[in-house]
């Protein structure tokens, strides 16, 4: 099914409730892209959690990386026999405003967390928690990002393990900015652990079992599975692109942090010698309310160039827009995300999974991704950027090469069965470990370098 039924509690997906609008792949479908020890090595960690009962709560289910990994993971752990719920918490514009912000100044954004912000997140989060939202006597609950994570202060329950997932890019900088950093040390007290997507966002002080996971994509789900030509075609008549002319790309979120402008800028200067196209393709999430003014900027800064395709993807059908994301990433030339401040960059997991050359800014989960002149390149300025794409539209063959070693690279690090793998032996450790609790949260357990 392609509509999504929220709750007025908030759930999106519970097999108690019988709300099932999603579904995942069984095991077996996966040997293709992944080899059975690992397999087998989910499967162990699985059987010994069966029954387990765990809730995710975000705050949409609507656009991002988040609530696309959550699609794939949560019907994924029900059928490894773990009770996985998915909730969201509703949320006003104002709300969503002061969220916005708090994410904005965690990555690096000058600006005050006033108080007045502060009093309408709380006054909000209180609401939600008068909501019973946390309904299923869980044993474990998995807050992610900041804006529902206070909720934990007002709900948590004797026997409960929680955990907070981070997958922002915290700015360095931010650790010295007293206000975010007193609210975020504060509500992490409440928390029995922490999840980061790579070491240099862990908050060492913190004395919680910090776990460092990166997230995945579904190499079978609606926006990573191979498509005919058919579905491909279709895609771009629909959007009036030409296939027979190059296509620099880039897709996600219109965001002020996703380097639009770098991207325009760096494809005008190709057009110079080269005759291409430029598409940029998005969305809203529910809970980002920055969206409409970026895509009516740049569509301003666009507009006298026909070969420039600014695309609001509609949300509407979730399983349509993922086909589109597929296509469109299939049929580009070269794909950019020369971001400012990036989480990890699932766009770019996804995009090099396609075997598509791929020049991403070095910030964030990135450079996990990208390996210099072997699974893509970075984003220097935007003449240079220029250059490395002139140099790949004419030599196809190295483009191919580079799109093949960043596939590879994807299927071994960043899929779906592995990090699920991770994290369920992260719950286990906090549950079930016999390490001295009190050495263990002094420590990063990573399950990888990074």
């Amino acid at each position: 099914m392609n509509d999504i039924y929220t709750l007025s509690d908030g759930t999106v997906y519970s097999e108690r409730k019988n709300i099932r609008s999603f579904s995942a792949h069984s095991l077996e479908e996966y040997s293709a892209t992944i080899s059975e020890e690992k397999i087998e090595r989910l499967q162990g960690i699985a059987q010994r959690l069966k029954g387990l009962k765990v809730l995710e709560l975000n705050s949409t289910a609507q656009g991002g990386g988040v609530a696309e990994m959550l699609y794939s993971s949560i019907p994924f752990l029900n059928a490894l026999g773990i009770e996985a719920e998915w909730k969201v918490i509703n949320g006003h514009r104002d709300f969503f405003e002061c969220t916005k912000r708090f994410h904005n100044l965690l990555q690096g954004m000058r600006g005050p967390f006033t108080r007045e912000m502060k009093q309408v997140y709380v006054n909000h989060l209180l609401e939600c928690a008068g909501n019973n939202i946390v309904d299923n006597s869980p044993d474990i609950v998995i807050i992610h990002d900041p804006q529902p994570m206070l909720l934990c202060r007002y709900l948590k329950r004797e026997g409960e393990r929680w955990f907070w997932r981070c997958h922002i890019d915290i700015e360095p900088a931010v650790r010295s900015q007293n206000g975010l950093l007193s609210l975020l040390n504060n509500w992490i007290t409440d928390y029995d652990a922490a999840i980061f997507s790579a070491s240099r966002y862990v908050f060492p002080p913190w004395l919680i079992p910090k776990f460092i996971i990166p997230p995945f994509i579904d190499p079978l789900s609606e926006k990573n599975r191979e498509l005919s030509q058919d579905e491909i075609t279709r895609v771009l008549a629909k959007y009036e692109l030409d296939p027979e002319v190059p296509m620099i790309t880039q897709i996600g979120r219109f965001d002020p942090w996703k380097g639009l402008d770098r991207t325009i800028a760096t494809y005008r200067i190709v057009r110079e010698e080269r005759n291409c196209q430029l598409v940029i393709a998005g969305g809203f999430a529910s809970d980002d309310p920055e969206g409409e003014r970026i895509i009516e900027d740049i569509r301003s800064k666009t507009k006298d160039d026909k070969d420039v395709h600014i695309l609001n993807l509609s949300l509407s059908d979730r399983l349509e827009n993922y086909l589109e994301v597929n296509a469109l990433q299939r049929a580009a030339s070269i794909i950019m995300q020369p971001s400012i401040r990036e989480g990890f960059g699932l766009v770019v997991t996804e995009a090099l999974w396609k075997g598509k050359p791929v020049i991403a800014s070095n910030v964030g989960g990135i450079p996990f991704q990208i390996k210099k002149g072997s699974t893509g390149y970075f984003y220097e300025n935007p003449r240079r950027t220029a250059q490395k794409i002139i140099y790949l539209l004419e030599n196809k063959r190295a483009a191919e090469r580079i799109g093949k070693k960043g596939r590879r690279y994807i299927q071994e690090h960043f899929l779906i069965v592995d990090r699920i793998t991770d994290c369920l032996t992260s719950l286990d450790i906090v549950i079930n470990s016999a390490f001295d609790k009190k050495r263990l949260a002094k420590c990063v357990t990573s399950f990888y370098p990074w």
